[in-house]
């Protein structure tokens, strides 16, 4: 006997190991409906795991050398509760489990805003009922139906995490302050359409660029991006071993404060070198540590809200990006190419013309996107708040994103499920002739104020201009020559090239609308 206990306190911790989950199964998730789903965790090595389910399916595994294992098991039809027990040594029950569709939601702040973030009163007071809507929102929501889990924001420069912490929530008054702005109004749009649970699986950091958020396989596969890739990698393991030196001082940060101090502290303070393992902007750092945690949970597609934090860096690279993005999220997910949705940025004033027209920039990179397969964009330059980054009207955000599921994704008969696109041009003498998709019973001249719906008003074009051989832009006319045409021109202009359209990050008064009353896309003529 004594031998006995000689050897089980020798044995390691390892060999008594629980059989644990990834944190998405959990009490109150959604799982995908209607498909086989992957359920996930780790264990022993050659262990058997049982996935037993309450509506009949079934199946057992045998965890790998490495201690993971995976079940793929058949989900049932939208509703619940249901339970999953997934038991070896130990047994897990997951209770209140809903089939449904599970979106997830990626992005920066606006994606990552919560609803509690939007209380607060506006910074300009004619946007005040935006926010006495979403308060009002929060004290009364009661939808058991729309639930949501956020994976912690975090970084890591060559590790690919493989779990988080967090819970599911649902939309009530005590829970919905933590949930997603934008992604509990498309989840509500959604829900006033389809008897359907929806699942937000979040993923999102405020102030985030877009590399960060693409994976270190999908760089190495583009010659470009590799580069860009090498080269920032490069620079941080330099970094790191400059910081990891002993008795490292920043001489570089206490040179700049040095600086600040003798001109009397006035503007912002510097701040210290950023270690590159703690920098969440450097390509693959959120993938690896957020990302990557939730692949390959089962879903029904993606909303995407990014894009302010690349106005200023390498705006005209993002089309580019996005689309590897896009392309390496639907390989490493095995799903085909679901249903991916984002929108064009927000009005918002800026600080310098470079910003200004990189926000723009960005708008456009965003609409040549729009290529790609199963995806889809809302135009929102005509909801933002210039004095606010951060605008309120997530109604009208999560409503026109998803115009686009509805239609594509739920069969639901819609009209239009975007403002007019941009199509093609057409040079006639010294005019450009514009031709739009996305027009649906037609054109007009439009004004939105809020929450009310676009009305038609007797009003010329705004915010058109047009370049000709010299490559100058000049501001244009413009007028609506037919259901889904437009023609531009200018005086100044003998020969015109280009035109484009609300080439700002604020066009205050851009006003072509499709009569269902939804916004032209920001566009520059190909």
């Amino acid at each position: 006997m004594k031998l006995l206990a000689i050897l089980i306190i020798c044995l390691p911790i390892s060999a008594f190991a629980d059989v644990s989950l990834n944190s998405l199964f959990s009490d109150h998730m959604v799982i995908q409906r209607d498909t086989e789903v992957p359920i996930w965790g780790w264990a022993d090595p050659n262990e058997i795991i049982t996935v037993e389910t309450s509506w009949g399916a079934s199946v057992q595994v045998i965890t790998s050398l490495e201690g993971t294992w995976r079940a793929d098991i058949k989900t049932p039809e939208a509703g619940g509760p249901h339970t999953i027990t997934v038991f070896s040594k130990n047994k897990i029950v997951i209770n209140d489990v809903l089939s449904g569709d599970v979106w997830i939601c990626t992005g920066q702040s606006n994606m990552d805003f919560s609803m509690s973030k939007f209380l607060r009163d506006s910074r300009d007071p004619k946007h005040q009922p935006l926010v006495e809507y979403i308060r009002n929102e929060v004290a009364t929501v009661n939808d058991d139906w729309i639930r949501h889990i956020e994976v912690p924001q975090a970084t890591s420069l060559y590790e690919k995490k493989l779990n988080f912490e967090d819970h599911w929530r649902s939309a009530n008054p005590e829970q919905i302050g933590k949930i997603s702005a934008t992604g509990y109004f498309f989840a509500k749009e959604l829900r006033k359409h389809v008897n359907i649970p929806i699942g937000l699986l979040e993923c999102s950091w405020g102030g985030t660029k877009i590399q960060p958020w693409i994976s270190e396989e999908a760089y190495m596969a583009d010659p470009n991006m590799k580069a860009y890739f090498e080269a920032s990698r490069k620079e941080s393991m330099e970094t790191i071993k400059i910081m990891d030196t002993k008795g490292y001082v920043d001489t570089v940060y206490e040179t700049q404060v040095a600086e600040w101090t003798a001109k009397g502290e006035k503007g912002k303070k510097p701040k210290p070198t950023v270690d590159p393992r703690n920098d969440r902007q450097l390509p693959a750092s959120d993938y690896n540590a957020m990302l990557s945690a939730i692949i390959p949970y089962a879903i029904k597609g993606g909303i995407w809200y990014q894009g302010e934090s690349n106005a200023e860096f390498m705006p005209d690279e993002y089309e580019e990006y996005f689309t590897a993005m896009i392309n390496s999220w639907r390989a490493e997910w095995e799903q085909g190419d679901f249903p991916f949705y984002w929108v064009q940025l927000a009005a918002c004033k800026r600080g310098n013309d470079k910003a200004d027209k990189g926000w723009a920039t960005v708008n456009d990179e965003l609409r040549r996107t729009l290529k790609l397969p199963n995806t889809g964009m809302a135009v929102l330059y005509d909801i933002g708040e210039p004095k606010d980054i951060h605008p309120h009207n997530k109604m009208d955000t999560g409503k026109r994103l998803a115009l686009w599921a509805l239609k594509n994704d739920y069969n639901i008969d819609i009209p239009v499920v975007s403002g007019p696109l941009y199509k093609s041009m057409s040079v006639e003498s010294n005019k450009i002739k514009i031709e739009f998709t996305e027009t649906g019973s037609g054109l007009m001249v439009g004004n939105k104020t809020l929450l009310e719906d676009a009305v038609s008003v007797k009003e010329p074009l705004k915010w058109f201009e047009i370049k000709g051989i010299e490559g100058v832009w000049k501001p244009a006319d413009a007028k609506i020559t037919s259901s889904n045409t437009i023609e531009v021109w200018s005086n100044a202009v003998l020969k015109p090239k280009q035109v484009r359209y609300a080439w700002s990050a604020n066009p205050k008064g851009a006003n072509l609308y499709n009569k269902e009353g939804l916004p032209a896309a920001v566009f520059l003529t190909e």
